[in-house]
């Protein structure tokens, strides 16, 4: 599994479901990203599914220093080769650089070792500091798509192997 000098990442397992209500009942973790209390064990469910099945999924991160849960990071297909990039941290873990070094990691996994064509992520339009992160990274804004579990159009961002 991947890591990074401060971070380690793990697969979601069967036993997991307290870590996943930690993270996503965590109302500042989930205000831009729609996901209710109803959606946490079926979200939790899906991430497993996605690595059983396509071996990729948002992957629970935890600091290596004291095996704290700090977020998940990871990718979900998209379409034919291009993922989806993402990433949910609890709040007391904002603003240190976690994001940034666990999207790195990711970002590196995809493109040298699934090689995929491309990535794409996007944010809420209120989520300013997910926009900063994804223009850090090197994602190009491409337009603005319909995310259904907010009911609004998210900006959305692609990067290319070429401009990773």
């Amino acid at each position: 599994m991947l890591e990074t000098k401060r971070l380690y990442f793990s697969h979601w397992k069967d036993c997991d479901q307290t870590l996943a209500y930690q993270l996503w009942s965590n109302p500042q973790v989930t205000q831009y990203i729609g996901i209710k209390e109803e959606d946490i064990i079926p979200r939790y469910q899906k991430e497993i599914q996605n690595d059983e099945t396509y071996h990729v999924s948002y992957w629970p991160i935890f600091l290596k220093e004291t095996n704290e849960l700090i977020g998940c990071c990871g990718l979900r297909p998209y379409q034919d080769n291009i993922y989806e990039l993402g990433f949910h941290f609890l709040p007391q873990y904002w603003h240190q650089g976690y994001a940034f070094e666990a999207a790195q990691a990711v970002i590196h996994h995809a493109f040298s070792t699934l090689k995929v064509n491309q990535l794409i992520a996007g944010h809420h339009p209120m989520n300013h500091a997910s926009a900063h992160l994804l223009m850090k990274l090197g994602f190009i804004y491409r337009g603005d798509e319909y995310y259904q579990p907010t009911g609004l159009y998210h900006p959305s961002y692609q990067l290319t192997h070429d401009n990773s």
